[in-house]
């Protein structure tokens, strides 16, 4: 079975989960065989590990398009011409008609008269809907040019290229959603990114969701029958030479570490009033916020406010071995989030022989037994928890007896087992 895959990311250049749970499921898919993947990204580096896939870089190769106007999907989408076989139209009315037709095995798509190659930053830029249009070009090309059985396309970004592939080879797409826009926007939509969202849910034959937090979400803000709905929880990659990665203390101090987006759906601003009120109870303890987001300034600012400064510390942005490094530094993690759909970064913890307080409202307290879990806006239930781990070793004892043997049975190719399942439900 062949995979056509579409991705924003991968490792190790990553911004946050999603590159990290793609690279995991299709290690994940090779380990239980019998899947070959090509993973598409907007952009490589030539530096990502090749040898489980074949990746892709959008950016390589070249396009025929012609700009066409659809209302409630695009305002400007590029589509390619890629053959006799196909079924040509022009106009957005036409384009429209055919879109909400979404007939299965059908292959459909427009004359064009430009080539060339288009550009791509791989990040998340302000022309960030062009870059999704431009991708769902490439898509296009690749979905003509190579030979394969099933389409897969992680997160709202892909949706358009995963629907452009599906409709110039007539093969099955799956949608996995790793995250809705009601989890990253707490409630304030923007229609556009919806849109495209409820569009790919739409056409896509099966989707799958990162936990049963997702699927209700998609089953009921979404409008989709829950027989297209498939839970799949995410898993973590096995940590290799942690001895290595270890790093040892220069002060005595506990230390509570936050480590993800400081953005509003993490919920950073619940993690520094429940900082506060465990500094009024012990003072042998210090705080990090490990990540970079919108809200950082904010963060600062509060932190400052507080007269916490000298017990706070902020690391930016970590990637790879550094996350790591943070881990074996921590006493406690935290993850206060207000919707995380699940939340890789507390197995990454527990890995490390942390132990982990969780929100109630994170997909990965589904599967975990072993964490302090507490809704994410109770900052006293929070500081009551971390208290208890930092002060009462019987408590601290029993978390780190059990954490890393519960992490260890998550493991990627049980859930690449459970998508190969639905591969082959849809073949």
């Amino acid at each position: 079975m062949r995979v056509l895959m579409f991705g924003w990311e991968f490792p190790p250049h990553i911004s946050g989960g999603l590159g990290t749970a793609c690279y995991g499921l299709t290690k994940g898919l090779n380990l239980i065989g019998g899947v070959d993947i090509l993973f598409v990204v907007p952009k490589a580096y030539g530096d990502e590990d090749q040898s489980r896939l074949s990746l892709i870089d959008a950016g390589d190769v070249v396009v025929s398009s012609r700009v066409v106007d659809y209302k409630g999907f695009f305002r400007r989408i590029h589509f390619t011409e890629v053959g006799s076989a196909i079924i040509p139209y022009t106009t957005p009315e036409e384009y429209e008609k055919l879109m909400s037709k979404n007939e299965p095995g059908k292959r459909y798509f427009v004359n064009t008269a430009f080539s060339g190659k288009l550009n791509f930053s791989g990040g998340y830029e302000t022309n960030l809907f062009q870059e999704i249009g431009n991708y769902a070009a490439i898509a296009s090309v690749l979905g003509v040019t190579y030979d394969f059985d099933i389409i897969h396309a992680h997160d709202w970004l892909t949706y358009p290229a995963g629907i452009a592939a599906k409709m110039v080879s007539g093969k099955p797409l799956v949608v996995h959603v790793h995250a809705t826009e009601f989890d990253r926007s707490g409630g304030n939509v923007n229609p556009g990114v919806y849109d495209i969202e409820k569009t790919g849910m739409e056409f896509a034959d099966k989707i799958i969701a990162v936990s049963n937090l997702t699927r209700n979400i998609i089953i009921e803000r979404y409008g989709i029958s829950p027989d297209k709905v498939v839970t799949v929880h995410n898993a973590v990659e096995p940590l290799e030479n942690r001895e290595l990665i270890k790093r040892e203390k220069s002060i005595n101090d506990k230390i509570v570490t936050f480590l993800g987006r400081v953005t509003m759906q993490k919920g950073p601003e619940y993690f520094i009033e429940a900082a506060h009120l465990v500094l009024h109870k012990m003072t042998d303890v210090r705080f990090v916020m490990a990540g970079s987001g919108d809200m950082l300034k904010h963060i600062i600012h509060r932190v400052s406010a507080l007269r916490m400064g000298s017990k706070f510390h902020f690391t930016g942005f970590l990637k790879g071995e550094d996350v790591f490094q943070m881990y074996s530094l921590s006493d406690v993690y935290v993850m206060p989030s207000i919707s995380e759909p699940f939340g890789i970064s507390p197995l990454e913890a527990m890995q490390s022989n942390v132990p982990v307080i969780i929100s109630r409202q994170s997909g990965v307290s589904e599967i975990l037994e072993h964490a302090i879990k507490v809704d994410f806006w109770d900052i006293h239930a929070m500081a009551d928890a971390i208290y208890g781990i930092l002060r009462y070793n019987g408590l601290s004892s029993m978390l780190h007896k059990n954490v890393k043997e519960e992490v260890d049975n998550l493991k990627w190719e049980n859930a690449a087992s459970k998508v190969k399942e639905i591969y082959d439900s849809l073949l």
